[in-house]
Order: structure tokens, then C-alpha cells, then sequence
């Protein structure tokens, strides 16, 4: 799966995009979200404003009960700021 983090998520992170095995039992957005806050202090940061985090899950936005799969592209995007 491959999963790309965009502004302010990238920059908690420090890279803009990882490939990783889709851990057994994740199968929503909301439970991936959980896995990778899971990876540390800086996933933790990154998703501090978990709420407001918008998803995409193979170019098209989604709810967070929304189910993955291994092949998916998973993009995430920090809260909208600015006017």
C-alpha cells in the first residue's frame, strides 16, 4: 500500500510518501489512521488534528469507515488553513 502525507502531516513525518504491508486486520481508513499514530511521536503529531485529517483513498475522498485494501493509494491531508 502505498500512502502519501501532504503539508503539514509530511513535514511531522519527514517524508512525503512510504510503502508498507497492510497490517492483518486493518481494513478502514479509521483503523489505518490508528496503525500509523501507533509508529511514534511523529505519527502521533502528524495526526494530532485527527478530525480534521481528510482522506483519499484512490484519488477520490472518503469517510473513515471506508474499507482498504493491500493495493491501495491512500493519500492524507492535514487540516485546510488560510482564507
Amino acid at each position: 500500500m502505498k500512502i502519501f502525507y501532504f503539508a503539514l502531516i509530511r513535514e511531522h513525518i519527514g517524508t512525503s510518501s512510504e510503502t508498507i504491508d497492510l497490517p492483518a486486520g486493518i481494513d478502514t481508513v479509521e483503523a489505518l489512521l490508528t496503525n500509523l499514530e501507533s509508529k511514534g511521536y511523529k505519527y502521533k503529531a502528524a495526526f494530532a488534528q485527527r478530525d480534521l485529517i481528510r482522506v483519499a483513498v484512490n484519488n477520490e475522498y472518503v469517510g473513515r469507515d471506508h474499507k482498504i485494501s493491500a493495493g491501495d493509494e491512500i493519500a492524507i491531508f492535514p487540516p485546510m488553513t488560510g482564507g
